[in-house]
């Protein structure tokens, strides 16, 4: 029962930090604008991936739960 203590309390600190994020994602001007994000706009289509976006958020987690699975 404590391992899934532990996963329900991580689970839950992780939407906790994902909804803060979001909500203020919009005001951080820099964040999917990044050198090497991918954008096409043609007549009738659009295509955007956030390449660079997502490989720093990518090593940002990569370090925070490589901090906390140490523990």
């Amino acid at each position: 029962m404590k391992d899934a203590a532990k996963l329900f309390f991580i689970a839950g600190f992780v939407c906790i930090v994902l909804g803060i994020f979001l909500s203020f994602s919009s005001k951080i001007p820099w964040l999917g604008k990044l050198p090497g994000d991918l954008s096409i706009r043609k007549e009738n289509f659009s295509f955007y991936f956030p390449v660079t976006t997502c490989l720093i958020i990518s090593l940002i987690l990569t370090v925070l739960f490589n901090f906390l699975g140490k523990r």
